[in-house]
Parts: structure tokens; sequence; C-alpha cells
């Protein structure tokens, strides 16, 4: 087999092998984010078993219907959030491509285990409903005994001072038992027994007293026994149900500790096993890779100083293609600044001008090398909104009206719009300083009003460079301005519409602005 064969048959086994090891590392890492939610979702729906649970313990506190009622609510909520999760637990992982891929749902004890689960819930959705009916239940019988007991209370003192008052010991000791006796049934033992016994007691004192106190007093114990039977029945029930309920508890912890347990040596194994197979890819295609190399050294004819040579060649193309596509941009960027400039009858030396004077303003500044240069390429684009502004408006030789002045100043956010999606730097900062150079250092300006340092630096630059050159310039709404005239404004404009700064630093340079103006004055 020659080299070449040998290099078209290693390189499709490498890739072969590559597309293997890639697919496999998806796959496993699909694959564990897919269990590891599960196991999410498992810990999630015991817990919200553990607050069912909760609720159904609490709801045996509860004194009213209303309250009650709110549990009532509130445990349906529980009960319908469950339902959504172990639907949703039932529905993940199933993409049919993802199936040859064993995943916690497969293995049989945590399966077994989830199930078990799902049954317990089931449980506790009917414990509640028992649990409901017999405290509404309780809650009803309380209710209707604490209308009672007053009357009770009320007809047992109209007794008492019949009975006090008759000094018959006989029936002080018969009305004494019969206290004694309610006391049992309502308070102490509260079963059957006392409460037979308290209404054989009210017996005796009726040949005694008013009849009809004691006939009303007879039927009034006797519902009063009847609910506190019933309201301790309910209690007997409620603490079977509550030993149920904990035991459900318990059953879950267990469940939630095993499933727990299982998903991580589940995870460990799985992992452990595709690293073992994600490793032997590996070697395999590093042994192919030597293989190779050690061919292609012993069979290629190319020397390593060929080689180099042509990488440096390489490298020399890529710099030079490099550099023409930089000077593109900027001899693009530089153009596009004129073509607005002779839109408005003005001369590409203008934007030529600004350009010097942005970076001279720059350099004393402070500002980088680099961020010098990129400023004296990026400010020719400070008019380029002016594109679209109509030649009605544009070449107007009076002053404008507010509409038309309005209009014209849209320029700024225009050239904004159109530079601010590219990722360039030079791109970047022409857009700033078209949007920003008609900001005026006191907020006066415009198109947002913005102030002092809120500004951008270029934009404060590009505005005093622009002005400056413009006021000694002829336009169609006005004549060049006299020297005297321009530093007067400037002066004047010092922390109003320029930066004070800048305008310090104009002046203190002054002769090499107008070095710049008069090396690029305007040919006619």
């Amino acid at each position: 087999m020659n080299i070449k064969r040998v290099v078209k048959f290693s390189f499709i086994l490498v890739s072969v092998l590559i597309l293997i090891l890639t697919l496999t590392n998806f796959i496993a890492l699909y694959q564990i984010k897919q269990n590891n939610a599960l196991r999410k979702n498992i810990v999630q729906i015991v817990s919200m078993q553990d607050s069912m649970s909760s609720l159904l313990e609490q709801l045996f506190n509860t004194k009213s219907l209303k309250e009650l009622e709110k549990f009532e609510k509130s445990f349906i909520k529980y009960e319908k959030s469950f339902e959504k999760l172990r639907d949703k637990i039932k529905l993940s992982g199933k993409n049919f491509y993802m199936q040859f891929i064993k995943d916690l749902r497969q293995e049989g004890e945590i399966s077994k285990n989830l199930k078990l689960l799902y049954k317990n819930e089931k449980k506790i959705e009917k414990m509640f409903e028992t649990a409901y009916v017999i405290q509404k239940s309780r809650i009803n019988y309380k209710d209707k005994l604490q209308v009672l007991l007053p009357r009770e209370k009320e007809l047992r003192y109209i007794l008492a001072d019949e009975v006090y008052k008759s000094n018959d010991m006989k029936l002080i000791m018969l009305f004494d038992d019969m206290k004694y006796y309610s006391k049992e049934a309502l308070y102490q033992y509260k079963d059957e027994k006392s409460v037979n016994k308290w209404i054989k007691s009210i017996k005796p004192i009726e040949n005694f007293c008013l009849s009809s106190v004691v006939e009303e007093y007879i039927s009034i114990s006797k519902k009063i026994g009847d609910f506190i039977l019933k309201i301790e029945d309910i209690r007997l029930k409620e603490e079977r149900l509550t030993k149920d309920i904990s035991n459900i508890l318990e059953h879950n912890k267990k469940i939630s500790y095993n499933i727990e347990k299982m998903a991580e040596n589940f995870l460990s194994s799985y992992i452990n096993t595709i690293y073992i197979f994600i490793f032997f890819l590996f070697i395999s295609i590093i042994v192919l890779i030597l293989i190779l190399s050690y061919r292609v050294y012993k069979n290629v004819g190319l020397s390593v100083d060929e080689i180099e040579s042509r990488v440096k060649e390489g490298l020399e193309k890529i710099q030079k293609l490099n550099k023409e596509i930089e000077d593109t941009q900027k001899e693009v960027v530089f153009t596009m600044g004129a073509i607005a400039e002779q839109r408005s009858k003005e001369t590409g030396n203008h934007v030529k001008r600004v350009a010097r004077y942005s970076e001279l303003l720059a350099k004393h500044y402070g500002l980088s090398k680099e961020e010098c240069e990129l400023l004296k390429q990026a400010s020719p684009m400070h008019d380029i909104g002016k594109v679209a502004i109509p030649d009605s408006i544009l070449n107007k030789p009076g002053r404008f009206n507010d509409k038309e002045r309005e209009i014209m100043n849209t320029h700024a956010k225009i050239g904004y719009d159109m530079l601010k999606h590219s990722d360039r730097k030079l791109l970047k900062a022409a857009a700033i300083v078209a949007y920003e150079h008609h900001e005026k250092w006191d907020g006066n300006g415009y198109p947002r009003g913005l102030k002092g340092e809120d500004i951008h630096i270029y934009g404060r630059i590009t505005a005093l460079a622009d002005v400056f050159d413009a006021l000694g310039s002829d336009r169609v709404y006005k004549k060049a301005w006299d020297d005297e005239r321009i530093f007067t404004l400037i002066k004047e404009e010092r922390a109003k519409h320029f930066d004070p700064k800048l305008v310090d630093i104009f002046f203190e340079h002054l002769d090499e602005f107008l070095k710049i103006r008069d090396s690029l004055k305007d040919k006619f």
C-alpha cells in the first residue's frame, strides 16, 4: 500500500473514531443530564409527598370549616403537582434514538421503588379524604357542643339554687354526684359508661326540682353526651390515621434513601463504563496518529526547511492580505464620510482636516496611540447619516425652519443605526462619533441630551474638530468666519458646547491645528 492510500485510509479511520468518540461523549453527557434530572425529580416528588403528609397531619389541628377548606385546596394543589411531576418522570428520556442507552427508569429496583412511591401517594390521597370527612364531622360536633354547653351550665346553676335552698342533705348529695359524673363524662373519661352514669344521676333529683328544668337538662345532657362520644370516636380514628401517616412517611424516607443509593451506584457504574470506552477510543486514535505520523515522516519527501519556507511564505501572504483588508476598510470608511460631505456641498478636505484635528486632540488628551489612530480613521464618518437627509434640506441656503431642523437633526441617529451592528473596532468607533458629535457638554445637544463625561470622548473630540473646521469653511448657508471670530466662539462655548479640557488643549497647541488647516486647504 503506497503512502497516499495509507494516509487516506488512516485519515478516514481516525475521522470515524473521532466521530464515535464525539458521539459517545454526547450520548454520555446527555444521559448523565437525563439521569441527574430524574434524580432531582425523584427528590422533589418525595419532598412533595412529605409536604402532603405534613398537611394531612396539620389537618387534625383545624378549628373551623373555613380553615379546613383552605387545607383541602392546598392539598389538591400538591396532588396535581405530584401527578404532573409523576407523568414528567414517566415521559422523560423517551427519545427513540436514546433507547439503546440504559437509564435510571430501566433499573429494576429503582423502578420498583418509584412504583411504591406512587402507591403511597394514592394512600395519602385516600387518608386525606377520610381525615377531611371525620375532621369536618368533629368541627360540626364541637360547634354544636359549644352551643349546648352554656345552656347546660345555666340549667345546672338553676338546679343548684333549688337544691341548696332545700337544705336537704340527701338531695344535695345526689346533686353533687350528678356534678361529679358530668365532669367525668365531659372532661375525664369521655366514654359511654361515664355518659350513662351522668344521665342516670340526673333522674333522682327530678322529684325535688322543677320538672321542666330537669327535663330540659336531661335532653341537653343526652345531646352533649352523644356529641362527646362521637368526638371521642373521631379522636381515636385520628390517632390511628396519624399512626398510618407516620408509617407512610417512614416508608417514604426508606424508599428515598434506597433510590438515592441505587441511583448513585448506577451512575457511578455507568460513568466508569463510558470512561473506559472513551479511553480505549482515545488510545486507538493516538496509536493511529503515531503510526500515520511515522509513515508520513518516513515516506514524504518534503523537508522541514521546505515546510518552514512555505509556512513563512503563507504567513507573509496572510499578513499582506490582512494589511490590504485593513487599508481597504479605512479607505471605504473615509470615502463614505467624503460622500456624505459632498452631498452637502462640502469638500473632501473637510473630513481629512477633521480626522487630523481629532487625532491631534486625542493625542494631547492622553489617549493611546492605537485610539488616536482609531479616532482619526473613524471621525470622517461623523456625518454619514446625512446621506438619508433630502437635498432640499441638506443644501438649503438659508436657515432651517423648526420642521427642517428636526429632520436635519436625525442624521446623528441615522448614522449610528447604519454603523451600530458591526463588530469591527473601526465601525464601532465610527458609530459612537456619528451618534454623539452633536451632544454638548452642558446637556443641550442632540439626539440624547447627554451631559459632561457621559458623552464619549470620541464624540467630544469630534464635536470640537468639526465645529472648528466648519466655521472656517464656506457653506451653502454661510461664508467662512475669520479666525478671531472662530476663536472667540470656541472660548465662549467652553464648558457649554465643548469639553473645557479639550478647549484648553486646542489653544495650547493652536499652531499645530493651524498648520494642519494650511496644509489641507480646499482647492476650488
